[in-house]
């Protein structure tokens, strides 16, 4: 069988020396991301509930597995490369700073005169310069070293901030990571995603979708009964944050074939075990049904494939893509935007502009100390700027608290 990932798919930063037969490039590139303190640290980063605050609920890090593992299975039927995949929906999480979106929000306010904060972008940082792995001859860290496939599958945004398309204010690179992101690119059309990165994407989309829901009902924030659902701030919700062009119409059809669902509770979600089981009986159901539909419409738009890099895309038909909006917004509705959490939300972006603000009166004495030496060596105040947002970025959602009671 011709293997369809050639050379420079394969490329490192910097070459290596052949490693111990029995495992290919992007198996290592796998490991590589499985043992970073970046994956370590999403174990206490939140996911939608406070990482901490609920035994059952996901934090970062079980939520990356799970999408991994929806990314692995959809992929493998595509022809992907399954360690790419399974690696791109690994790291597509590493970025976020503590606090989730509200977190990311504030960081991005703070680091306004350095080029922003994206945790996407942070994403492509950590893995090609921020995690202790492999040097360049001339003393540069390349992070991890990963295979150009394994890198582009992990941008979800290929492009700088501002470059995007329409109003877009996602980005997936920051000004001072043009040089590898070209690097990573290479004779790829502009703002193009290989597709295993829209695997990796759309992999994110289904689990969490489905996922916080669960997480949302286990955790008493909403119930699955349709008379108890408050479909005016849901389709509020989906308008706001997910899709501005839908309509009332669209997402009620949406959520009217999902509860006629034979695996949708018909009775009151309690923590029986019982009803635990009804309630994972429907996340089965739902990700099984997403990820069979856009696999079926994918072959049957590319044919049987392989399907990789930059030839063919990932297709998604519209009815699922309603399907996942309009749970993506009940958990928007009634979690993230929930009245309860603004306090919270208010002192969490607080505590993030604090800390920047500490560190950079403290010249750089209170940051790690492996991020010291580039704090000295910055040009300029938007670069010393960055260094701060590294360090920040990199703490969780339990170590941020100490550090503010440490500096603040």
């Amino acid at each position: 069988m011709i293997d369809p990932y050639g050379i420079e798919a394969r490329a490192r930063l910097v070459p290596e020396p052949p490693k111990r037969a029995g495992r290919s490039p992007f198996e290592r590139d796998r490991a590589r991301i499985v043992h970073s303190s970046a994956l370590r640290r999403l174990s206490a980063k939140t996911q939608v509930l406070t990482a901490g605050t609920h035994d059952f609920v996901r934090n970062r890090l079980t939520h990356s597995l799970e999408v991994a593992q929806v990314a692995r299975e959809l992929g493998a039927s595509l022809g992907c490369d399954p360690d790419i995949v399974d690696s791109a929906a690994l790291a597509h999480d590493l970025g976020h700073p503590p606090f989730g979106h509200n977190g990311e929000a504030a960081l991005n306010e703070a680091a306004a005169s350095c080029g922003g904060f994206e945790g996407n972008a942070q994403t492509l940082r950590l893995l090609t310069r921020l995690e202790a792995k492999t040097f360049a001859t001339d003393g540069r860290s390349v992070g991890l070293n990963l295979t150009r496939a394994t890198l582009a599958a992990c941008i979800k945004y290929p492009w700088l901030r501002g470059d995007g398309p329409g109003d877009t204010r996602k980005f997936g690179v920051y000004a001072d990571d043009a040089d590898v992101f070209t690097w990573v690119v290479e004779g790829a059309r502009a703002q193009c995603k290989p597709i295993e990165a829209e695997v990796m994407d759309l992999s994110d989309d289904v689990a969490y979708s489905v996922h916080d829901v669960e997480d949302g009902v286990v955790g008493g924030w909403f119930t699955l009964d349709p008379s108890e659902l408050d479909f005016a701030g849901i389709e509020s919700a989906a308008k706001e944050w997910y899709d501005p062009d839908i309509d009332a119409g669209r997402l009620s059809a949406a959520l009217e074939r999902l509860e006629s669902m034979s695996e949708w509770p018909r009775s009151e979600v309690t923590g029986s075990r019982e009803s635990r089981a009804v309630l994972k009986g429907l996340t089965s159901a739902l990700i099984g049904r997403f990820v069979t539909n856009v696999r079926d419409a994918t072959l049957a738009t590319w044919g049987a494939g392989p399907l990789v890099r930059y030839e063919a895309n990932l297709v998604l038909p519209d009815a699922t893509r309603d399907e996942i909006t309009v749970l993506k917004s009940v958990a928007a509705h009634y979690i993230m935007r929930s009245d309860d959490r603004t306090e919270e939300l208010l002192a969490q972006r607080a505590m993030i502009c604090g800390l920047v603000d500490a560190l950079i009166a403290s010249g750089g004495r209170d940051l790690d100390p492996e991020l010291v030496p580039e704090f000295d060596a910055a040009h300029d105040d938007a670069a010393r700027l960055r260094v701060v947002i590294d360090q920040v970025a990199g703490l969780t959602d339990m170590s941020a608290p100490a550090w503010a009671s440490r500096l603040l």
